[in-house]
């Protein structure tokens, strides 16, 4: 059975939601993403767009503002406990991780 859209956020989503906790505009984000991940994660234009597309159509992001063709963007609440649901998933598999590698390796 296919997962429902954006039930698991992929990295990109997951770092493209948490750096709209403060309001920004697409280009921006591309900076931001990377500095936050010191480079480990990159997120394509037609990705990034395509993305903020959804956010905003699933209430997760909604736009805070234009000037010319630049839109920006930031975090609903909504959307945020979108990001605290994923964190959360994410802090059950490390625990996960840890019991089962922890426990038989003396982690």
């Amino acid at each position: 059975m296919p997962r429902a859209k954006l039930q698991t956020l992929t990295e990109q989503m997951f770092y493209i939601l948490l750096c709209l906790r403060t309001p920004c505009c697409g280009i921006d984000l591309f900076d931001r993403i990377s500095s936050m991940t010191d480079g480990r994660v990159t997120v394509g234009s037609g990705t990034l767009y395509n993305l903020l597309e959804q956010f905003v159509d699933a209430g997760l992001i909604c736009e805070d503002g234009a000037e010319g063709r630049r839109r920006s963007y930031r975090l609903t609440a909504q959307g945020e406990a979108r990001l605290q649901q994923e964190c959360d998933r994410l802090r059950a598999q490390l625990a996960d991780y840890a019991r089962v590698f922890g426990e038989e390796e003396g982690r």
